[in-house]
């Protein structure tokens, strides 16, 4: 009988030990309920380039920050090199949540976690893919400004040959 009992104990503590690993290895989305409506205004800063670009499009930005899953508290995250992104969300009640996207770590208000390398590096991506996109924007910007002052330089030439 005394054996039984302590099989028992043991195969329950052994089940708790394993739920426990699970839950541990499993992780959590900290922005799993974020919705877009939510956020007044959101900004990507990506280093380097250091580049800042507005966000437009707040729910595909919410889709990437949904699928974030993060581990345990790890502030080693300042031993590691590479490229960060610094999403800024302006919130609709006035507050204000910074995230830095760092693989492998994401940086939640400057407490920083491990992260699943997936979703982490999609959002690397789409912060690059932003940045790229407004590069590309602001170049033609540029060409259609120099191409009107070339245009008024031209006719300011004319006028000149014209006299």
């Amino acid at each position: 009988m005394k054996n039984k009992w302590r099989v028992l104990i043991l195969i329950a503590v052994m089940l708790i030990a394993v739920l426990m690993l699970g839950w541990y290895r499993a992780g959590r989305r900290p922005f799993r309920n974020l919705k877009a409506e939510e956020i007044a205004s959101a900004s990507m800063e990506i280093m380097p380039p250091d580049q800042e670009v507005v966000v437009e499009d707040l729910d595909e930005l919410v889709s990437h920050l949904q699928q974030l899953v993060i581990y345990r508290q790890d502030q080693t995250y300042s031993e590691y090199a590479g490229q960060a992104v610094v999403i800024t969300l302006e919130m609709k009640d006035g507050s204000r949540i910074e995230i830095v996207e760092y693989n492998p770590f994401v940086i939640i208000d400057g407490v920083g976690y491990r992260c699943k390398y997936e979703p982490s590096e999609q959002l690397n991506r789409y912060a690059n893919q932003l940045m790229r996109e407004a590069q590309l924007e602001n170049k033609k910007e540029r060409t259609l400004c120099n191409n009107s002052v070339l245009s008024a330089i031209k006719m300011t030439s004319l006028r000149r040959l014209s006299v």
